[in-house]
C-alpha cells in the first residue's frame, strides 16, 4: 500500500487483500461525475478501486527503437495477472454484500473509436496513482510510465484521490520526438482535455499494424514509454 497516496478509512479486509496479492500502488476514484458501467440495478458505479502492476524494467528500455517479443509476452503477462486481481478482487466485493465489475486490461469494445468501456486512465488519476503524459499514458512516481492498469468498479464508499489535475513533465518532449508515427501531438495534460489533443489515435494504430503486426496484430509498440525519464529513473534504480 502506498501510503503517500492511500488515507485512512479503506475497510481493513480491502487493505489486506491487496498487500497480500502484494499490489504495489492502488487508491479509489470518486467517478460520480462520470459515465460508468452500470450495476445488477441500472444504476452507475459511483467509484472504482484503481491499482497498477509494474512491467519489467529491463524489458522496457530494451524497445527504445520498436517492440520485440520479450515485451510482447511482457505485455500479455502483465495483462492476465491484473485481469485475474480484477476477477478475484470484484468476487471478494460481492462477498461483503457490496456492487463490483472489474473492467478488463486492454481490451477495445470500441473499435471505431479506438477505445474500451472506459478510460483506466481516468480512474487512476482521480485515484491520485498519476497524471497523463505527452504519450497520453499513465506515469507514476513510483514506476513511471512502465505499468499497466486494472480497475474494478464499486459502490463502496471510500475514500478517494486526491485526483491528480496536472502533469510534472515540464518541458520535456522525448516521447513526442521518439514516437515513429508522429502521432503525438505535445500537447500537456489537463483533466477533461480530449484524447485527440494529446494522441492521434488512428496514425498510432496505422503505424504499430503495418510495422508491428507481428506481435498481437499490431497491438504493441511502446517506444513513446520506454524513453520516458521517469521510467528510465526506474531503471536506474533497479541496476544499483
Amino acid at each position: 500500500m502506498n501510503k503517500s497516496v492511500i488515507s485512512n478509512g479503506f475497510p481493513n479486509w480491502l487493505t489486506e487483500w491487496l498487500e497480500a496479492q502484494k499490489v504495489p500502488l492502488w487508491g479509489a476514484a470518486d467517478l460520480k461525475d462520470f459515465h460508468t458501467p452500470l450495476d445488477q440495478s441500472g444504476k452507475k458505479y459511483p467509484f472504482a478501486i484503481s491499482f497498477v502492476i509494474p512491467m519489467n524494467p529491463k524489458i522496457m528500455a530494451s524497445i527504445q527503437k520498436g517492440p520485440n517479443q520479450e515485451y510482447a509476452d511482457e505485455y500479455v503477462r502483465v495483462n492476465k495477472h491484473i485481469n485475474e486481481l480484477s476477477t478475484a478482487l470484484a468476487a471478494k466485493i460481492l462477498e461483503k454484500n457490496f456492487q463490483s465489475k472489474p473492467l478488463a486490461a486492454s481490451v477495445r469494445t470500441d473499435t471505431v473509436n479506438i477505445k474500451g468501456d472506459f478510460p483506466q486512465k481516468t480512474a487512476a488519476t482521480r485515484a491520485g496513482l498519476g497524471w497523463i503524459g505527452r504519450h497520453c499514458q499513465l506515469i507514476t512516481r513510483q514506476f513511471g510510465s512502465w505499468v499497466r492498469l486494472g480497475t474494478v468498479f464499486t459502490d463502496i464508499e471510500l475514500p478517494c484521490g486526491p485526483a491528480i489535475e496536472k502533469d510534472f513533465c515540464g518541458k520535456c518532449k522525448r516521447c513526442v520526438e521518439a514516437c515513429p508515427a508522429k502521432a503525438l501531438k505535445g500537447n500537456q495534460w489537463y483533466p477533461g482535455l480530449p484524447r485527440k489533443e494529446i494522441l492521434d489515435v488512428r496514425a498510432c494504430d496505422k503505424w504499430k499494424k503495418k510495422n508491428y503486426f507481428r506481435f498481437h496484430k499490431g497491438h504493441n509498440c511502446g517506444i513513446c514509454s520506454s524513453v520516458c525519464p521517469y521510467g528510465l529513473k526506474v531503471l536506474k534504480k533497479s541496476s544499483d
